[in-house]
């Protein structure tokens, strides 16, 4: 089972990754703080400090088309933000 998703890649945590060397990460819903800790430590080769978990529910949508509205609904999902040992860091984009 893959806990990792994939990585959030946004200014924000751009920024928080510069100032306090945090890191974020969509990871399984049903993942759990050690879990998660692991995965990290075992795929980027690091040390976690700490990890912070938040569940976000799905938003309804809809939208307007030829044949009426169609309703639907986005995903839930888990993020998880990771806190590193001072002078570590994980660089997203090392292999492009």
């Amino acid at each position: 089972m893959n806990i990792i998703l994939k990585p959030v890649v946004t200014e924000k945590m751009e920024k928080l990754s510069e100032k306090l060397n945090c890191y974020g990460f969509i990871v399984e819903i049903n993942a759990s703080r050690l879990q998660v800790k692991q995965a990290v430590e075992e795929f980027y080769g690091v040390t976690v400090k700490d990890v912070n978990t938040m569940r976000y529910g799905g938003k309804r949508k809809s939208r307007y088309t030829k044949t009426g509205v169609i309703a639907g609904r986005t995903t839930n999902f888990k993020k998880a933000i990771v806190t590193l040992k001072e002078g570590e860091q994980i660089d997203f984009f090392s292999n492009i």
